[in-house]
């Protein structure tokens, strides 16, 4: 229902548009001057101290005028690059000007001359636009602007709005001073600092409230929208150091997003999480049921990633929250790492290494060997094994696999049928197994005499795999001739002192899980993780899920969609097609998936609704979550 009396004066710089339109200008009159940058920022500087109210705007126009050089052939292509500058939330929210256009005006302290052909496109007519008008000589140059225009004169804004003598309430969307005066003055009712291109303290600090987007101020103002619920009020926590890709692509899409460097206590984590829509976590945060009880509105549980033990998957699925992590990431760092300490162990480098740093020289080549010819045995051939499987054949290895499953070989390599015959074949044994508990002590005293005398096992999965007293002893009697640990069974949550039995071993390479841990991996994850959260808060998608059925859908235009999240019980779904029916919603499109314990249904709809249909669907029976998307 069209809000009664209500007037939108909406500024034109920095807020329909991402930019300042002289200063684009600038930028192309000054082309191929010396002097270009210098101007150009000399102007910004101006533009600046006239939207803070530092000087007088008449003088700010003035002087930027005079440092433009600018002429009537350059206005043509100066609209046609704000067009390409339209702010992104503007842009997505077109529907309001179109359906509120004789309740909106533009009072800007620009120029009618590239402020009526943009917004146009948007339904504003060149009558509810008020701004300054430029003067021209004979070549058409611009030599100054109308003075008489009250918008050429310092607080010129609030005479324009005075004149104009507006019924109803008037509120003022703007990012500077020029906009929040009006207000000040009287003469508008509410002021909206809009901050989605620029945050000036002045404004925002003399707003009745502050906008980041236009989703924001027409969700305050219960007006349609692009979105049902604006991005910045979607609240994001990550912890553990998440690497800033991850806080910069989150925040770019319009979330709200708070970093914390470090890993929380359960304790910690209950108070930290209410209020919170989305958590970004590493493998140190134990995301347990206490935890998931406390977070009354979240969603998404996005792992930086590949393990999630430390996430109870089972107990997220029954809250309706959806757990995605990141499986290829640093699928290319693990490798690497495992083909390094190959190399360095079968060439005894560390020992050498170490009596080095000791001050004793002791050139010698025994127990060096090349890596060429040798005998990779592969245990887990998943995304991490084939990759080590390529490049251990590429440097002249022979490869041998494992897998519970049955994966086709890549390259050359040769499936075993038992773990006892890749033991009996491996010169090198290397480790890929996934987090299951079955795979506690998967490698003990009884594997490692399977093994060949003198071999040696690299363990870069998970600490419980391994039976670490068993591999003390295989080290010390020399049944392993080497090792590279980068995971144990119990690791510190935070870095400082640690203790395991594998230390002081010759030829023994440990490291602090950091397998997976490159600038790469991390700036990968990063990427990976977030995208996912996006595709799921933006459309609904739920591809590469670990704990819901996968859908993926591509977003509607004029149309509503509904994300109905259900056990997995006989009848829900008639029941929610009942509501759709019982309020004439017309479905344009219903894409239902279901697991074992859960159903995940999306429906797409008509733009216009009976919006009782929202509570009726919270209310159908086993319902564990439900949210409009747009």
């Amino acid at each position: 229902m069209i809000a009664v009396g209500r007037k939108y004066v909406f500024d034109f710089d920095s807020t329909l548009t991402r930019v300042e339109a002289l200063d684009v200008l600038a930028e192309m009159t000054l082309q191929g001057r010396v002097e270009r940058e210098e101007i150009i920022k000399e102007i910004q500087h101006i533009t600046n101290l006239g939207i803070d109210g530092d000087i007088s705007f008449t003088e700010s126009l003035e002087r930027r005028i005079k440092l433009l050089g600018a002429n009537k052939k350059h206005l043509e292509p100066l609209v046609k690059e704000l067009r390409k500058k339209i702010s992104k939330s503007i842009a997505s929210n077109k529907e309001f000007f179109e359906k509120y256009s004789e309740d909106i005006y533009v009072i800007s302290c620009g120029f009618k001359e590239f402020i009526d052909p943009i917004v146009k496109e948007y339904n504003i007519p060149s009558e509810r636009v008020y701004a300054n008008t430029f003067d021209f000589d004979a070549d058409g140059n611009i030599i100054g602007f109308d003075e008489d225009n009250v918008l050429a004169s310092h607080n010129g804004k609030i005479e324009c709005l005075r004149q104009l003598d507006l019924d109803g309430e008037v509120q003022v969307i703007g990012d500077g001073y020029s906009d929040y005066v009006m207000r000040e003055a009287g003469i508008a009712h509410k002021f909206f600092a809009y901050t989605e291109n620029v945050h000036r303290e002045k404004a925002a600090s003399n707003a009745d409230h502050i906008t980041p987007n236009l989703d924001e101020f027409l969700f305050v103002n219960k007006l349609p929208r692009n979105i049902s619920y604006p991005k910045n009020r979607i609240k994001i926590l990550l912890l553990e150091n998440v690497h800033p890709i991850a806080f910069d692509n989150l925040s770019e899409d319009g979330f709200s997003v708070e970093l914390i460097d470090r890993s929380l206590s359960e304790e910690e984590l209950i108070e930290k999480v209410k209020g919170v829509h989305v958590l970004g976590i590493r493998s140190k945060t134990q995301i347990s049921p206490k935890v998931l009880d406390a977070a009354n509105k979240l969603l998404v549980v996005g792992a930086f990633c590949i393990g999630t033990t430390q996430i109870d998957l089972d107990y997220c699925q029954k809250k309706g929250v959806v757990v995605f992590n990141a499986p290829y990431s640093n699928t290319r760092s693990v490798v690497e790492l495992a083909i390094g300490q190959i190399i360095m162990l079968m060439r005894n480098i560390f020992p050498r290494s170490v009596e080095i740093h000791q001050g004793h020289w002791n050139k010698t080549a025994n127990n060096s060997k090349e890596v060429r010819g040798k005998n990779l045995g592969i245990v887990g051939y998943g995304n991490i094994g084939k990759q080590l499987s390529v490049l251990a054949e590429a440097i002249g290895m022979r490869v041998y696999y494992y897998d519970l499953e049955d994966r086709l070989a890549l390259g050359n390599a040769i499936k075993c049928s038992s773990l006892e015959d890749l033991l009996n074949v491996s010169d090198v044994v290397s480790l890929h197994i996934d987090d299951s508990k079955n795979n506690l002590n998967f490698i003990g005293e009884r594997e490692f005499n399977q093994m060949r005398d003198g071999a040696i096992l690299i363990n870069l999965s998970r600490g419980f795999v391994v039976d670490i007293p068993a591999m003390v002893n295989a080290l010390k009697t020399k049944k392993l001739a080497g090792a590279a640990v980068d995971v144990y069974p119990e690791e510190p949550a935070s870095n400082g002192p640690f203790k395991t039995a594998l230390q002081g071993i010759p030829n023994v390479i440990l490291t602090p899980h950091i397998g997976g841990s490159t600038e790469e991996a991390q700036m990968n994850i990063a990427d990976f993780v977030p995208n996912k959260i996006m595709d799921y808060i933006n459309s609904g998608n739920t591809v590469d899920a670990l704990n819901f059925p996968n859908i993926r859908l591509p977003k509607q235009n004029n149309a509503h969609r509904f994300l109905h999240i259900h056990r997995n019980l006989p009848g829900v779904m008639a029941r929610i097609n009942d509501e759709f029916a019982h309020y004439e919603m017309n479905i344009s499109g219903q894409y239902l998936s279901t697991n074992k314990e859960l159903g995940y249904v999306i429906t797409d709809l008509d733009k216009d609704y009976n919006k009782k249909v929202i509570q009726a669907l919270k209310k159908v029976e086993n319902t564990i979550k439900f949210r409009v998307l747009y």
